[in-house]
């Protein structure tokens, strides 16, 4: 018995902590090459976690033995309640991060749409007024905004667009009607362009309904980096900054509304009102409480429908 154990030792240089830590980090590498991770980082991530949670389930490491470490004193192992505990964990880890690394890359992927999209929003608004010199210089914002969104989501898919066989077509098919629309823009018929420019939101639009997004979720990104605009005002106490504020955030939720307008659609819009009419009456030192309770009733509809 006493040879066996000493074979068996010999078998094995990673026990209690190190195995946990070799299992956790696997767990996050496997999440980075699924979640965040672009080709060929992504294929990196997955051997790291491969050979992390290989090493941890044998309870042996090549580079360990190789300088004679251990990493505890041989004979040694967990007791039972400690292993319920470490495989909790584990299973903890690997369900939170999978969910909150889908959250998380959705809302980013939806946030840089929406920066991007401001540009071409306000490109086909301003060729509908006919004002061609606004129209021109969003168009020149449009241009490298459009191609850096592009460039990120083609060598590099969030959790929610990885099965998307025609997001790169959709792109090329946006990128063509941009490069066909700036004659238009900058010297021709801005009606034209204007017609032309309305040719890329259905194609979004598809976009976002195959992968399971809904226009709600794209409204509400857009309304909430405004609202952090009038949060701040409202925290500093600057109710001529409020005042001047409200009427895009305004408008941006009407957006939100057109897509639902249920009751917790309509508590943002009573916060939002309330914000705007506690900096007009002067009560400064309420601003930061209803500013907070902005964005409560914000955040209670976009982690559920966001």
């Amino acid at each position: 018995m006493k040879g066996c154990q000493v074979q068996y030792d010999s078998m094995t240089n990673i026990r209690s902590i190190d195995r946990f830590l070799r299992f956790a980090l696997g767990i996050v590498l496997a999440q980075l090459g699924y979640f965040w991770l672009a080709s060929p980082w992504n294929w990196l991530a997955y051997a790291a976690a491969v050979i992390m949670i290989a090493t941890a389930a044998i309870r042996f490491c090549p580079i360990y033995s190789l300088f004679g470490i251990a990493s505890a004193p041989a004979g040694k192992s967990a007791g039972a309640v400690s292993l319920v505990l470490a495989v909790a964990s584990l299973v903890v880890l690997a369900a939170g991060g999978s969910y909150g690394s889908a959250f998380f890359t959705r809302k980013f992927f939806l946030e840089d749409f929406n920066a991007m999209n401001h540009f071409y929003k306000q490109t086909l608004f301003l060729t509908g007024k006919s004002q061609r010199a606004e129209a021109v210089e969003n168009l020149d914002r449009l241009k490298p905004a459009f191609a850096a969104f592009t460039a990120k989501y083609k060598s590099y898919r969030p959790y929610n667009l990885k099965g998307d066989a025609k997001l790169e077509a959709d792109f090329a098919s946006v990128g063509r009607i941009l490069t066909d629309v700036e004659p238009l823009v900058r010297s021709g018929d801005l009606h034209q362009a204007h017609l032309d420019l309305e040719k890329v939101r259905p194609i979004f639009q598809d976009v976002f309904k195959r992968n399971g997004f809904s226009m709600l979720a794209v409204a509400l990104v857009d309304f909430h980096d405004a609202m952090e605009l009038i949060l701040a005002a409202a925290n500093a106490k600057d109710a001529s900054k409020v005042a001047a504020l409200y009427p895009e955030i305004s408008d941006k939720l009407k957006v939100v509304e057109a897509e639902a307008n249920d009751d917790e659609i309509k508590a943002i819009r009573t916060a939002l009102d309330d914000v705007l009419a506690t900096a007009q009456s002067a009560q400064l030192d309420s601003l930061p409480a209803k500013g907070e309770v902005l964005k409560s009733s914000f955040v209670k509809v976009y982690l559920k429908r966001g």
